[in-house]
């Protein structure tokens, strides 16, 4: 893996796509274990969790399993602007039902902690996140996700879903900016 420059910032190779898919199966093993006879519905956070959702759900290997998604936003650049716009919203009933929300990224926890409460209003049976990342060094807000794939230092990644304002999300493997 070599460096890759996105608008004049310049990338190193941090995490390869077979480190993640690891941690996807391993992930992944752990909803199986935890929810064996049931249906939980994943809620993935659009855009950059998609990569990651997709992945986890064929992993996952739950038959009445089902997928749907939602849209916030709360980056501009390199960094979180600590406010959440929601884009497209939840449409489905979630009364009684085990939701796991799959995230990209947890960072400040701003994010995560407003779905959280957004979902619990809506009577769920249970709510759990799962993460490919987490930088524990950042959370401001809220708990830990239930489900974490890395936990990582507080510094800007793109690669995998991620991305430096929209570009960078198809690089199959993760990259940390360079210091």
């Amino acid at each position: 893996m070599e460096t890759v420059t996105y608008q004049g910032l310049e990338f190193e190779p941090y995490l390869t796509r077979e480190q993640i898919a690891a941690q996807v199966q391993r992930v992944a093993g752990e909803i199986v274990r935890d929810y064996p006879d049931g249906n939980p519905l994943f809620l993935c956070v659009l855009n950059g969790a998609f990569v990651f959702a997709a992945d986890l759900f064929r992993a996952c290997e739950l038959a009445h399993a089902e997928i749907t998604f939602i849209r916030f936003k709360s980056y501009e650049g390199t960094s979180s602007t600590g406010r959440v716009r929601e884009i497209m919203g939840l449409t489905e009933d979630i009364e009684g039902r085990d939701v796991i929300i799959i995230e990209d990224i947890v960072d400040t926890g701003v994010t995560a902690y407003q779905l959280r409460q957004m979902l619990l209003e809506r009577n769920p049976r249970s709510v759990k996140m799962a993460t490919l990342l987490y930088k524990p060094g950042s959370l401001k807000l809220g708990t830990p996700p239930e489900y974490v794939g890395f936990e990582i230092p507080s510094k800007f990644i793109i690669g995998y879903g991620l991305d430096l304002d929209g570009q960078a999300r198809n690089l199959s493997d993760i990259y940390v900016v360079k210091s």
